[in-house]
């Protein structure tokens, strides 16, 4: 009980702190609205699965022996942040009128965004790996686990379709857009920011 415990209230901590899969939805929801919004949370669940996967696995003994591994996968992640940031600092305003269904992003656009997001996301890497490593036993059933990880994976679907409902509510919405101008430069210089940082802690000194 206490396992299932220190992993439920470290999984939510984990989820509901800001970062590259916040600002992701955060992005693609007042944007784009609320399926494209959805559709990056489905992407961002989905790809918890890959950290869950070679953690069972036992690949992840190989980042955490091999740290050159880790880093590469740091910063291949912090490249991608920095180049969606860079894309959202610079995006032309657009019009949405919020009563017309046309979408501005495909759904698979949407669901990629999350996706690559969150695979190539080191904080999710840390969070898994640690969980695993350090609070699950090694006597624990393989079906627990999986147990652990489908709970993983639909906490973080929880939260960011709960995000991308508030955030693609007419009112909000409406909102962001009017000053999109200045959101789009402020969420575009907070995925920079997270990608410099993860490429700057990454250099060896």
């Amino acid at each position: 009980m206490q396992e299932l415990i220190a992993v439920a209230l470290i999984t939510i901590l984990a989820v509901i702190s800001p970062g590259g899969d916040f600002a992701m939805v955060t992005r693609n929801s007042y944007l784009h609205g609320r399926r494209a919004g959805v559709l990056t949370s489905l992407g961002i669940a989905s790809a918890v699965w890959i950290h869950i996967g070679y953690t069972l696995l036992g690949v992840s003994i190989l980042l955490l022996k091999f740290p050159t591994l880790f880093h590469f996968i740091k910063i291949l992640g912090a490249t991608y942040l920095v180049y969606i940031g860079f894309k959202t600092f610079n995006h032309h305003n657009v019009t949405v009128d919020l009563n017309a269904s046309s979408k501005t992003l495909s759904d698979i656009e949407a669901f990629k965004n999350g996706f690559v997001t969150n695979a190539l996301n080191p904080k999710t890497t840390l969070f898994v790996l640690s969980t695993f490593t350090q609070i699950v036993k090694p006597t624990t059933s393989i079906y627990i686990q999986l147990g652990y990880g489908a709970f993983m994976s639909i906490a973080h679907l929880i939260w960011f379709v709960f995000v991308a409902e508030v955030l693609s509510s007419p009112l909000i919405r409406n909102r962001l857009l009017q000053k999109q101008k200045y959101v789009n430069r402020f969420i575009g210089a907070i995925l920079i920011l997270l990608g410099g940082m993860l490429i700057f802690s990454s250099i060896p000194f």
